[in-house]
């Protein structure tokens, strides 16, 4: 490009969004109507951001994730790559919040590995991790750390069961699982799954 040009963007938003400057967001990500994205968010590639999403300041998202309408990341979270939030899921920051004390030197950190899916109108309360490839069910309060391939639903949340990679639920025999759906095979030692 000739000196003085504009750097075409690699990336896609709706002219209803705001995008504050500077952020950094990668290609092939797609922001939709009425999304607001704070100044210092880094977004990823390859990622769809549903409608009226809030992404705040300091907020991390890897690559490849899917954010459904209504969903507000507040400063303190990060998503790891391939992770997927349900509509109207919520984060929180602040513990014990109080509009009248400022406890922004409080906010608790929440971290959500790779390949986790949120349900719809889920609630991670802030301060916790959601384990890898976990899968959380719609309407779950998540108040504890998830562990990696976690079946988890409820008020509170609690571990019901496992899933695969491709989110299929499977059963452990003798600290062994194969997945009926894609033939992926685990093992579970001491609550602890990994794949074979």
């Amino acid at each position: 490009m000739g000196k003085g040009k504009m750097e075409e963007k690699k990336y896609f938003v709706h002219p209803s969004a705001i995008v504050d400057e500077p952020v950094e967001i990668g290609e092939q990500t797609q922001i939709w109507h009425f999304c607001h994205v704070m100044p210092g968010a880094k977004i990823g590639a390859q990622c769809i951001i549903g409608q009226n999403v809030f992404i705040g300041k300091g907020v991390v998202l890897g690559n490849r994730i899917k954010i459904q309408n209504n969903v507000s990341l507040f400063d303190g979270v990060t998503l790891e790559d391939d992770v997927f939030c349900g509509p109207s899921m919520v984060f929180t920051n602040v513990f014990n919040p109080r509009s009248f004390i400022s406890r922004k030197k409080e906010f608790r950190k929440t971290l959500v590995r790779k390949g986790a899916t949120i349900g719809a109108n889920a609630t991670v309360v802030c301060g916790y991790t959601i384990g890898q490839y976990a899968f959380i069910g719609a309407g779950t309060v998540v108040a504890r750390d998830v562990p990696d391939y976690a079946l988890v639903y409820g008020n509170p949340g609690r571990v019901k069961g496992w899933v695969c990679q491709c989110a299929v639920q499977i059963a452990f025999r003798k600290g062994r699982a194969k997945c009926q759906a894609c033939g992926k095979e685990y093992e579970m030692d001491e609550n602890s799954i990994r794949p074979i």
